[in-house]
């Protein structure tokens, strides 16, 4: 199966030197970003607005295919106590549908309090409302990309000092 919930079968299953894409998935947008192959920096990328899921599938696969990316990253929007409610059924049930259509490995980050990063970042940045409204998903999306990155740096060190 290529939908991991857990960290290290999803680092395992990624190619070497090819970068990801991060979604974060909402009801009417979907956010992108998408890092370099040393998985060093997520870059917000665009927002894609939600219609039919195969439209939404299809632009998706069509990001990750032209820039050769090797895996996905979807926030799951957990409750804050940790629980998990109907977004994090619906955004397994993307996944599940996405694994059908795309042969990338599909792991799951938890994506709490990283629209309420976006935002904020954004408004020290001073950017107009109106302006926010436009990539705060796409935004969010690279925060959700960033912290998967960082686990996926740090799961690397622990592999080579275990290795020593």
């Amino acid at each position: 199966m290529t939908v991991h919930d857990d960290w290290d079968g999803f680092a395992a299953a990624l190619p070497a030197g090819r970068g990801l894409i991060g979604l974060d998935l909402g009801t009417k947008t979907i956010g992108v970003a998408v890092s370099d192959g040393m998985w060093s920096i997520a870059t917000p990328l665009e927002t894609i607005a939600r219609r039919k899921f195969t439209l939404d599938a299809a632009r998706i696969i069509e990001i990750a295919t032209g820039r050769a990316l090797g895996g996905i990253v979807l926030g799951l929007p957990r409750n804050m106590d940790g629980s998990e409610g109907p977004r994090c059924q619906s955004t397994r049930a993307f996944a599940r549908n996405l694994a059908g259509l795309c042969p990338l490995p599909i792991g799951f980050w938890d994506e709490r309090l990283s629209t309420v990063a976006a935002e904020r970042a954004l408004l020290e940045a001073d950017t107009s409302r109106k302006r926010r409204g436009e990539v705060i998903d796409h935004v969010a999306a690279g925060f959700i990309l960033q912290g998967a990155l960082d686990r996926l740096t740090y799961l690397r060190r622990q592999a080579r000092v275990n290795d020593e």
